[in-house]
């Protein structure tokens, strides 16, 4: 790994997830991480995008809880199965980070229909195709139309979800849902034990999703551990 600035961090502002809550982030510049690397920096609640690698560091709250599901034991529920069935025509490929206009159409038109926000070229280049560490390319196909991707990092035993977006004319397919059933699946074909699926925030409908894939394992930032943890949604089987 090659560090481009230690650690710093930023000033207070208001928190995304929970209201009346204010967010610090610690964070650092590095590249040219190999996969030993990775599996640490993800196992201590670090996510990342491009060469930006940050973690929550809020002096009164610890809710952005770091998520990983372990592959290997992972458990489809009766609703994920129904959302495989209904994707089933879906083609799912993964492949080494290749930029094309169409990608760049779809994230636009995701991040304008789904959080009214202006999408950016040079920061899309910048964010998800200036590799830091390994990385994978995810591309969704619908009769033969590329309808969503994703971006992905890969450590010496894990996969690890940085970003998904998507077509918002085809969002009544649940494919978000069905893009993390496909990375859990695909990180199991190769023998990766764990899949890490960003913070989880209970209380914020937004990171409600992140409750239904077992069995999984949460990070302790008091601890400094993963703890397997269980959810009512398991009931759902």
């Amino acid at each position: 790994m090659i560090l481009l600035q230690p650690p710093k961090f930023d000033d207070l502002s208001p928190c995304p997830y929970l209201p009346e809550r204010e967010k610090q982030y610690e964070y650092f510049f590095a590249h040219e991480l190999n996969e030993e690397e990775t599996d640490v920096l993800l196992a201590q609640g670090w996510r990342k995008f491009g060469i930006h690698f940050f973690r929550p560091s809020c002096p009164e709250c610890s809710q952005c809880i770091p998520v990983r599901v372990l592959t290997k034991d992972f458990k489809f529920s009766r609703s994920q199965r129904r959302n495989l069935k209904k994707n089933a025509n879906i083609e799912v490929r993964f492949g080494p980070l290749s930029f094309t206009p169409k990608i760049y159409e779809i994230y636009s038109a995701h991040s304008e229909g789904r959080f009214a926000q202006k999408a950016d070229l040079e920061n899309f280049l910048v964010g998800f195709y200036t590799p830091s560490c390994p990385s994978l390319q995810s591309e969704y196909y619908l009769d033969g139309e590329l309808i969503g991707a994703g971006f992905l990092d890969i450590g010496h035993n894990c996969l690890s979800s940085i970003y998904f977006f998507f077509d918002p004319a085809y969002s009544k397919l649940g494919i978000g849902t069905f893009s993390v059933l496909k990375e859990i699946e695909y990180a199991a074909s190769v023998g990766l034990s764990y899949y890490y699926l960003g913070y989880y925030v209970p209380g914020c409908s937004k990171m409600s999703y992140k409750d239904s894939f077992h069995p999984r394992e949460h990070y302790s930032w008091d601890r400094l551990f993963w703890y397997k943890t269980e959810s009512e949604k398991e009931k759902d089987r």
